[in-house]
């Protein structure tokens, strides 16, 4: 005599459709946010290597790597386009050189805090006047050795 229609879900069906997604969301996630800090890592090192190549032109230029022929100190004449990485935007790193001397630089890149790389296991990132490539403070916990991180988080 009747019939009747129902319309909607059950609340059975809307469960399962939650906790597939909770399952795609918990695989999907991590995964995204890897390859994220992979892209920022790929940019600082890209920006590490150009800023260390612009230090052997400073160079070659002045016969020294801590200031200019005027007498102006490095901190002051280095360039704006290498302080950060991504260079524009709001910045994931800060990169300055830290150690200048006559004959040798080294430039470090460090995680600004609250862009998502302070927990990053690779740390921070430096290179040298020799191109000694170095992660000072990777976590321990994901690699044996400042080796294997160089080997792992440089390539």
């Amino acid at each position: 005599m009747y019939k009747r229609f129902t319309r909607g879900f059950t609340l059975i069906e809307l469960m399962i459709t939650i906790a597939i997604i909770g399952v795609i969301v918990s695989i999907a996630l991590p995964s995204y946010q890897e390859s994220v800090a992979r892209s920022r890592r790929s940019e600082v090192k890209t920006v590490l290597l150009e800023a260390s190549q612009w230090m052997e032109r400073f160079y070659s230029e002045n016969f020294r790597y801590d200031q200019n022929t005027a007498g102006t100190a490095i901190a002051n004449v280095f360039p704006a386009a290498y302080s950060q990485s991504p260079r524009q935007g709001a910045a994931v790193y800060t990169i300055a050189v830290g150690q200048a001397g006559t004959r040798t630089f080294t430039l470090t890149a460090t995680r600004v805090a609250g862009r998502g790389m302070q927990n990053d296991r690779c740390g921070n990132f430096s290179v040298t006047n020799t191109g000694v490539r170095s992660n000072p403070d990777f976590n321990t916990g994901n690699f044996a050795s400042a080796n294997a991180a160089v080997l792992e988080c440089w390539r």
